[in-house]
């Protein structure tokens, strides 16, 4: 018996399509139900009832492992992934090359909020300037290409444009691309993340990257590469980024969906709160007696 992981919100959209589907063949206005008696003998019937579908009781049903990081957890991680480095080259080891590799990876993907498929397939032509932001170089923003497809469509395209916030990562892709990927011989081939097999990485190297790092951080287990995306979301919000403006720098087709990536810390909150309470009074109109 094969036994499939489904998220509560699919299973739910699963639902509610084949509740709808049942709605309209045991609607009489259609003629399904007596055509059916008259051809098979019995009519159909609805099955999904309140008492047997998935019902709506949480405002949030993502995975814990889908939270954002904390500013303090982003930091350890990239720190732990910079000592590897360290660690490897203080050993005479092999493999300080893509260790750096992975530390660069990381903070791209918690750059620009990438998916993992995402950062996988970049290629070196996916570099973006931006005429607005010439300080940024080349890397005034990211060409996605590989981003995630909806309903059997092809992969959805969008440019990420680099925020000033996260602007130290310009000069990391700049050492990428000049003093690291060089070492792994990558000839014509277009890949920005090169292995020692002058190939692409795979997803699971990637997936790995981010788990040698947790580890090596003491971070919570349950988080995985997707909480880098969950905080670049997070962040944004917190710059105080128009939300309208997010949405599409993650490649959102609705803010519903962002807004579920959202995890505000306390600290913004009471920010904000603490900003409402410092502002300049308004006289406000109040009716007459």
């Amino acid at each position: 018996m094969v036994s499939l992981s489904v998220a509560m919100s699919t299973a739910r959209s699963y639902q509610n399509a084949l509740r709808l589907f049942c709605e309209y063949v045991t609607d009489a206005r259609y003629g399904w139900p007596g055509e059916c008696l008259k051809r098979f003998g019995a009519a159909p019937q609805q099955v999904l009832h309140e008492w047997n579908s998935v019902v709506h009781n949480v405002e949030f049903e993502g995975r814990t492992s889908r939270r954002p990081l904390s500013y303090d957890e982003v930091q350890a991680l990239f720190d732990a992934a910079d000592g590897r480095v360290e660690e490897i080259r203080g050993r005479r080891r092999k493999g300080a090359a893509a260790a750096q590799r992975d530390a660069v990876l990381l903070k791209t993907v918690y750059a620009f909020g990438l998916r993992r498929q995402e950062a996988r397939g970049l290629d070196l032509v996916d570099l973006r300037s931006n005429p607005k932001a010439k300080a940024f170089g080349r890397v005034g923003g990211l060409f996605v290409r590989h981003g995630k497809s909806s309903r059997g469509s092809a992969a959805k395209r969008r440019t990420v444009l680099t925020v000033p916030e996260f602007d130290w990562i310009v000069e990391l892709i700049e050492h990428y691309l000049t003093e690291v990927r060089p070492m792994f011989v990558p000839g014509e081939h277009p890949a920005f993340w090169m292995t020692e097999r002058r190939g692409r990485m795979s997803l699971r190297s990637i997936n790995e990257a981010f788990e040698h790092a947790r580890a090596a951080a003491g971070i919570d287990p349950e988080l995985d590469l997707h909480s880098l995306r969950h905080s670049y979301v997070t962040h944004l919000v917190e710059f105080d980024y128009p939300e309208r403006f997010v949405q599409e720098q993650v490649g959102h087709s609705y803010a519903s969906t962002t807004a579920i990536y959202t995890g505000v810390s306390d600290d913004y909150r009471n920010r904000l709160l603490q900003r409402s309470l410092t502002a300049p009074s308004l006289d406000l109109w109040e009716p007459d007696s």
